[in-house]
């Protein structure tokens, strides 16, 4: 059996906005909220394709090259939790055209490639907290960080000594728009 790695795109965060949101999460959320994710790990997937072999990657690699987008501002000002996998996430409440463009070409492209995808709607989010209690606090609205999106990533995902890695293995630029 071929050797495999679990990849996704994603876009990865700011390194300042990242130790930001980390900020933000220690004084609005008490320790025993959950498990925190890491401020390395910190991204908005826009596609996980699974376990895929090096052939594959190289396939999906190459499709990815050929994207050709507009840069977008993304702007996260929402905050949720799913209950059924005790997800603490922030979002935004009105996504980016190119956002969804680009997740939805990524899935596409994914998926004809043998990739399986959720046929859940794509809710753009950052995992904040993992193993959350049902009776986690949300923080009252008004929040808000801005940030344009230049590139997006593909990432492997290890579980090593205990803790889940993203690693980037490959960026794509998005277009930047003419002056």
């Amino acid at each position: 059996m071929p050797e495999t790695k679990r990849l996704f795109f994603a876009i990865a965060l700011p390194t300042p906005l990242q130790q930001e949101i980390i900020d933000w999460r220690a004084t609005h959320f008490p320790e025993t909220t959950g498990r925190p994710v890491a401020a390395a790990n910190l991204h908005l997937t826009l596609a996980f394709l699974g376990d895929v072999t090096a052939e594959k990657q190289q396939v999906l690699m190459q499709l990815a090259r050929r994207i050709h987008q507009r840069s977008f501002s993304l702007t996260l000002d929402d905050a949720g939790l799913w209950m059924r996998s005790q997800v603490i996430w922030l979002g935004t409440r009105s996504p980016a055209r190119g956002l969804l463009s680009l997740a939805d070409m990524l899935r596409a492209q994914a998926a004809r490639n043998g990739c399986y995808q959720s046929p859940q709607p794509f809710h753009p989010h950052i995992t904040l907290w993992r193993n959350s209690a049902s009776d986690a606090r949300l923080p009252a609205p008004g929040f808000s960080w801005s940030f344009t999106v230049n590139n997006f990533v593909l990432y492997e995902s290890q579980f090593i000594r205990g803790r889940t890695r993203y690693t980037p293995l490959a960026e794509f630029p998005l277009e930047h728009p003419e002056n």
